[in-house]
């Protein structure tokens, strides 16, 4: 029977509820060259994708030149830590969480779509950083989420099997990406779904089971 032994969470709204910050950021890079994702577009189709995927989209759909993906790109990664060291902070609820789950023996991962320098920024300014085993960023893998490539590699570099794992996501193409590696997911609707109580009961849930996809509320 598998026994979960590994738990690997994604960070934008999971850990951190940086989604907005994203947005904000990448649209205030884009204003200056008359460019703008509506809400309704970033929620439905944008949301969990990384900036540079985000730019081919907007290439495809609305002509913006791709010789300034480069420059959007850096300057929304500047206003993206603009906005993360004025705002981004410890949660109590995540901190118990992962101290928790790793005293309690289990293998703890991050795997974002995010750049390294937000990843590795966010996790140390919450104080989680300490707790993971491995930290994956888009810069890590050739293919960004939908595709499962980001998970895969975190299972080999962690040495576990799918049904060994769980993974905990929050969006449409994370959660596609988990269920793609064959791994348990849990789905969230933001980090205020991410504690003890809910982990430990999916943790429950998926022992001696196939890959699953649990309930959100569970």
């Amino acid at each position: 029977m598998s026994k979960i032994t590994t738990v690997i969470f994604d960070m934008d709204g999971v850990l951190v509820d940086a989604r907005e910050w994203h947005y904000e950021a990448l649209n205030k890079a884009l204003a200056l060259f008359g460019v703008r994702i509506s809400r309704a577009d970033h929620l439905s189709a944008y949301d969990g994708l990384p900036t540079r995927a985000k730019l081919e989209m907007l290439s495809k759909e609305h002509t913006l030149p791709r010789g300034l993906h480069n420059i959007i790109s850096e300057l929304k990664q500047l206003y993206t830590m603009q906005i993360v060291n004025a705002h981004c902070r410890p949660t109590f609820s995540h901190e118990l969480a992962l101290s928790r789950l790793a005293n309690d023996g289990y293998k703890l991962g991050l795997a974002s779509n995010a750049v390294r320098e937000s990843v590795h920024s966010m996790m140390r300014l919450t104080s989680l950083y300490d707790y993971f085993s491995l930290i994956l960023s888009n810069e890590d893998v050739k293919k960004s989420k939908p595709d499962p490539e980001i998970y895969l590699t975190a299972m080999e570099r962690l040495k576990i099997k799918p049904e060994e794992c769980l993974i905990v996501e929050d969006n449409q193409n994370g959660i596609k990406a988990a269920c793609a590696s064959g791994a348990h997911v849990l789905p969230v609707r933001d980090p205020t779904d991410v504690t003890l109580t809910r982990l430990q009961r999916a943790i429950a849930a998926c022992e001696g089971k196939k890959g699953l996809l649990l309930e959100t509320a569970l």
